[in-house]
């Protein structure tokens, strides 16, 4: 069913309260990466251009519904204002007698950045009173969190209930481009899933291997395969209660004629360190007390192989150990290959948005997606509450 956007409905010199999601990283109160903020940035700028009143509310980290300075949205609201170039108000509450009259004051044109909505522990709990509290701050409601969109909260699914809510520019091209990507691919469509765990990530493997044409495995998920295949896995991390479930997937792949590539080389190390002693072996060959830690450099060229003549890409998870610039190899090739293909790519987790700016590449794709999460359980083909709680056309 279509949803409402922003352009649906009349917002010119209205109030609008606009969920956003400035989890954004920092250090000692410095924003390190302010990608999420610039995101935002299309919609606040269309709202302001319609002289609407604009009350802006965040969540940051998470300090389990109590005040914790660490966790003040404060440096956010000076970053926006920069962005802006227009003063943006910072008010010491969410809710509360204070945040209301902020709100009630503003004025057309004006911006006011609320206080962490997780100071309040209604906010998860998705408190019918709390959410209303939001509501009363303003006439409509516009969406444009989509990392937390797969979150029944207060300000994102509770306050529907009580003002209309509409998607803002930022959500709306995530389902667009997520959605088709999944729904409606241009072929063939390529998946690369990396990452730790299968286990995080079995209900997306299991949704794309009915949706793809090729589907690549990396990362630490890869060795639970491997292991799964009767290789010998050292120390590997390799989630032993997932091999059976592996083992099915493999052959579900077999099944539907889909390719499932998996590692044929890893660099292994004799311990999970930066300055451990490493080296290059077949798949097949990790001796006793050594791990993988990164897909070896003839995986790295197969799997770039793999995405040549690719027309959809969905890229979630590194290849392997990526924060130890040694075993960052893979997951760099990956992106190198991804940004090269030409195809429509979409890429979406920590990691892997990361290799892409540290090599200059995220110009090069289609899409970036601001949600880890959300993103996850979109591609496992679940409703998310924030999207199915907006608006229908």
């Amino acid at each position: 069913m279509e949803k409402k956007s922003l352009k649906d409905i009349v917002v010119m010199g209205k109030k609008v309260f606009v969920r956003v999601d400035y989890n954004v990283p920092m250090k000692d109160g410095v924003i390190t990466n302010d990608n999420r903020i610039r995101a935002t940035l299309p919609t606040l700028e269309y709202l302001l251009a319609q002289n609407a009143a604009l009350v802006l509310a965040s969540h940051l980290g998470r300090p389990k519904g109590a005040p914790v300075p660490e966790f003040t949205l404060a440096p956010v609201a000076k970053r926006l204002s920069e962005l802006l170039g227009k003063e943006v108000l910072f008010a010491p509450d969410c809710v509360g007698e204070e945040a209301a009259a902020m709100a009630k004051a503003l004025k057309p044109g004006q911006i006011l950045l609320l206080e962490n909505l997780r100071y309040h522990k209604e906010e998860e709990k998705n408190d019918p009173e709390f959410s209303r509290q939001l509501a009363s701050l303003a006439e409509v409601a516009v969406n444009d969190a989509f990392g937390v969109s797969h979150r029944a909260h207060a300000s994102v699914e509770g306050i529907t209930k009580y003002i209309p809510t509409v998607a803002g520019f930022l959500l709306e091209k995530e389902i667009l481009f997520l959605g088709q990507a999944v729904n409606n691919p241009v072929r063939p469509f390529v998946a690369i899933i990396g990452g730790a765990k299968v286990s995080d990530k079995i209900g997306v493997i299991e949704n794309l291997l009915t949706k793809v044409d090729r589907l690549i495995i990396g990362g630490g998920m890869a060795n639970t395969f491997l292991a799964a295949k009767g290789f010998a896995t050292g120390k590997s991390l390799v989630e032993e209660d997932k091999l059976d479930l592996a083992r099915e997937l493999m052959v579900k792949a077999k099944n539907a004629g889909k390719e499932l590539l998996l590692p044929v080389d890893v660099t292994i190390a004799d311990r999970f360190a930066v300055d451990a002693a490493n080296k290059v072996v077949a798949a097949d060959a990790i001796e006793g007390d050594w791990m993988a830690l990164d897909i070896g450099p003839v995986t790295s060229k197969a799997y770039a192989e793999a995405l040549k003549d690719a027309k959809t890409v969905v890229w979630n998870g590194p290849m392997g150990v990526f924060e130890m610039d040694v075993f960052a190899k893979g997951t760099e090739a990956v992106a190198k290959a991804v940004a090269a293909s030409g195809a429509k790519s979409i890429v979406g987790g920590g990691d892997s948005i990361a290799a892409l700016e540290k090599l200059g590449l995220a110009r090069e794709i289609t899409h970036i997606s601001t949600g880890g999460g959300a993103s996850l359980e979109f591609l496992e083909g679940k409703v998310l509450p924030g999207v199915a709680a907006l608006a229908d056309k």
